[in-house]
């Protein structure tokens, strides 16, 4: 069953690409770079399979939405209204939920493009079979959401028969939804995000920390029961499986993308990304939040608004392949604009170089909030001697710099060694299906290993 997991993760992607008018062989590399993106497979550790089969058929519903406005109506729409039916039928709304802005924001990228073409007629021909389409997959499951929708009536989704004020946080109830503190309860710490860059940059998953032998090569012998008691993860969120890690090459990949692809895709791709790890935030950007909470119809029914940054792990490697494809199709281009390609290593590769040489001037501290609560409540019941506290806090500032240090110098190998096949790309030294294929194994290879 777990292969047939990532198979059904790669085919729907693979899917996506071919129609963005990928090769195949460029097609099997992007569905890669989605598919074995660490969220996902955390998310099948949890048991939240049918959330898996929701994200899986969301790339292919999108295919049939970018065959549409390619004109190709019938194709398009059979494969949107298949596709979103199984979506749905998945029924984990929250996903569905999620990714409706973005095909929004496709759909209007779309227009730009048609207006720019005087095509504006045929925008409204695709947008019309995507209306039926979309229709056709609600009707499908007409009876299963409508039930749902009655259920969450009487469920804390919907509003209570009884009248709860909070005299210390009256503000924390939204008008028909969750309380704010229980749907923010997993938001993303803004330092945090790096872990897009380098995954182990707050840890990696709530394990024991004793099972990491790079912190453990630092540590003091004498505080191992303190330690046995610590989690690797130091973040701010409850608990953790681990981070959400897009490939260290497949970013430096998208921040290349923004210089050499042209058109309203681009800016579409960059702002659903840019919005996504927003408003993973949560209780940490709580101004978007509350926006959010309080204008967007339904948003405030869905709690752990870190998990919206699946759209960034879908925007980042879909604009990162159309970055890789524009540099195969015009390999002159790549040539006069050497200057983006150094710019986007610096962006990414510069960044993870820092937090290697200088990791306290970005992460000064290794100790949650949560975790110092902790240890100093042991402190004061007497289970940590007082003259011990200060020891342990130090040794456990050297632990966890260790792991930051040696993750971000894993970051930025997996990125120089993708530089370099750019610049043998560029020197003519290896062709364009070469550098698709040492692309597939060096990001295979680093996915893989997270």
């Amino acid at each position: 069953s777990y292969v047939m997991y990532v198979f059904i993760m790669l085919l729907g992607f693979y899917i996506l690409l071919r129609a963005f008018d990928f090769k195949v062989w460029m097609a099997a590399l992007g569905a890669v770079l989605w598919a074995f993106s660490s969220y996902f497979f955390i998310i099948i550790g949890a048991g939240h399979i049918w959330k898996l089969f929701a994200l899986a058929y969301i790339p292919p519903t999108i295919a049939g939405l970018v065959w549409c406005y390619r004109g190709k109506y019938l194709w398009g729409g059979l494969v949107t209204a298949f596709f979103f039916a199984l979506q749905i039928l998945s029924n984990h709304i929250q996903m569905t939920y999620y990714f409706l802005p973005v095909m929004l924001l496709m759909a209007v990228a779309y227009l730009v493009q048609a207006i720019r073409e005087k095509q504006t007629a045929r925008w409204w021909k695709a947008t019309g079979v995507m209306v039926v389409a979309g229709l056709l997959g609600v009707a499908v499951n007409a009876s299963n959401l409508y039930h749902t929708y009655q259920y969450s009536k009487e469920s804390m989704r919907g509003k209570s028969e009884l009248t709860y004020k909070n005299k210390q946080n009256p503000e924390n109830q939204t008008k028909d939804g969750l309380e704010r503190d229980y749907i923010t309860q997993w938001s993303y710490g803004i330092g945090e995000t790096w872990s897009l860059l380098v995954p182990d940059v707050k840890g990696g998953a709530s394990v024991p920390l004793t099972d990491s032998k790079t912190a453990m090569e630092k540590a003091n012998p004498q505080y191992t029961p303190v330690y046995q008691a610590l989690t690797q993860y130091w973040g701010e969120q409850p608990g953790t499986s681990g981070p959400v890690y897009v490939g260290a090459f497949v970013l430096m990949l998208f921040v290349l993308a923004l210089f050499v692809v042209k058109g309203p895709m681009k800016w579409c791709l960059l702002v659903l990304t840019v919005l996504s790890v927003m408003l993973s935030w949560g209780r940490n950007f709580m101004w978007l939040t509350d926006l959010f909470l309080d204008y967007v119809p339904m948003y405030s029914k869905f709690r752990a608004v870190a998990s919206i940054l699946v759209v960034a792990e879908f925007t980042i490697p879909l604009l990162a392949m159309l970055g890789l494809k524009a540099v195969l199709e015009q390999p002159e281009m790549l040539k006069s604009k050497m200057k983006y390609v150094y710019a986007s290593f610096g962006l990414t590769g510069g960044f993870a170089l820092l937090f290697a040489l200088m990791p306290d001037v970005f992460f000064g501290n290794y100790v949650s909030s949560s975790e110092m609560a902790m240890l100093q409540d042991a402190v004061g019941k007497g289970y940590i001697p007082q003259d011990m506290f200060g020891g342990i806090l130090d040794n456990l500032h050297e632990m966890r710099k260790a792991v930051v240090v040696a993750d971000s110098w894993r970051s930025f190998v997996i990125i120089a060694i993708g530089l370099l096949l750019l610049l043998a790309y560029n020197a003519r030294k290896i062709k364009g299906g070469v550098l698709v294929g040492a692309v597939f194994v060096l990001c295979l290879f680093d996915l893989w290993q997270v």
